[in-house]
């Protein structure tokens, strides 16, 4: 619940020890207490978290990965950071890194991870949004009356609005959502198309070869033998489309993902998966004309014939 998917500010005004000010930078900026990363579960790369009970860490700052390359930091913790409120020059605040996580997803998922700090507030006032957690195993239509009425019981002027993190975060991929759905749709039924094309082939291909195969098997073909005839030309032909298939997939795929910061690489596995599915469709749907045609008595076909 409450703005773990947004960064709601943005400041300038850092500097440090080895500051560049031709490079003024902003860095989003968001005042925690000492409970708020154990909630959200961030991991720490250097240093450690706040501590409730540290009075040094009234005035610490955890910074996440993007924001220590910004600096340029080679050592940043115990490093001072000086932060100049911009609308009051005269609001100088010192704060002491203590901490560096790995960046997380907060805003677009499709942009890079903002550079920000995390502080405690305690210059400027109190909160505006608080993070919950529910522990896991407690239904949530138990947790959020309880929660409702503590709420209500320390800000009884305010209502008790609330969200849902993962809801938050699957508005984000709302339109990826919508064209896997559909991507999926008509994957499906260009499948059932192009069987009802392989089902119709290979109707014709059994009934212009009925000669062949009762002739076949006058002289001894067994029906693997006769199915395996009436399959393997099918079976070629789907090879030779997914080996032209395959590399135009992978590279529309690569060239569509690296329009992602976050991304995952294509497995040869997929192909592999996605190949062996598309001959076994195959061969199932001409499997059964082609057992069709390998049962039928010889006789009755060369007297068609």
């Amino acid at each position: 619940m409450g703005k773990v998917t947004e960064l709601a500010s943005n400041n300038g005004g850092f500097s440090w020890a080895g500051y560049d000010p031709d490079k003024e930078q902003n860095y989003g900026t968001i005042a925690v207490s000492p409970e708020y990363g154990k909630t959200v579960g961030w991991q720490f790369v250097q240093g450690r978290d706040f501590r409730r009970d540290s009075q040094l860490d009234s005035s610490g700052m955890i910074i996440n990965e993007s924001a220590l390359k910004s600096m340029g930091l080679k050592d940043p913790i115990g490093t001072d950071v000086t932060w100049t409120w911009w609308m009051d020059k005269t609001q100088v605040m010192h704060y002491k890194i203590i901490g560096v996580i790995k960046d997380m997803v907060v805003e677009s998922p499709y942009a890079p991870t903002t550079a920000t700090v995390y502080y405690q507030k305690g210059h400027n006032g109190g909160y505006s949004n608080m993070e919950i957690k529910v522990r896991p195993g407690v239904a949530m239509s138990q947790a959020l009356p309880k929660i409702a009425a503590v709420m209500k019981e320390l800000v009884p002027s305010a209502p008790f609005d609330y969200r849902f993190v993962d809801e938050d975060y699957a508005k984000k991929f709302a339109l990826e959502d919508r064209m896997s759905k559909l991507a999926g749709f008509f994957a499906a039924l260009a499948i059932f198309i192009s069987c009802l094309g392989l089902f119709g082939l290979a109707s014709f291909t059994a009934e212009q070869r009925t000669r062949e195969v009762g002739i076949r098997k006058v002289l001894g073909a067994s029906v693997v033998g006769v199915w395996r005839l009436l399959s393997s030309e099918f079976v070629i032909l789907v090879g030779l489309s997914l080996l032209i298939a395959m590399p135009a997939a992978w590279y529309i795929m690569g060239r569509w993902l690296t329009s992602y910061n976050y991304r995952i690489s294509i497995s040869v596995w997929v192909f592999v998966a996605s190949g062996a599915g598309a001959l076994l469709i195959s061969l199932v749907t001409v499997s059964w004309q082609a057992i069709k045609a390998a049962v039928a008595n010889p006789v009755k076909s060369l007297r068609t014939e």
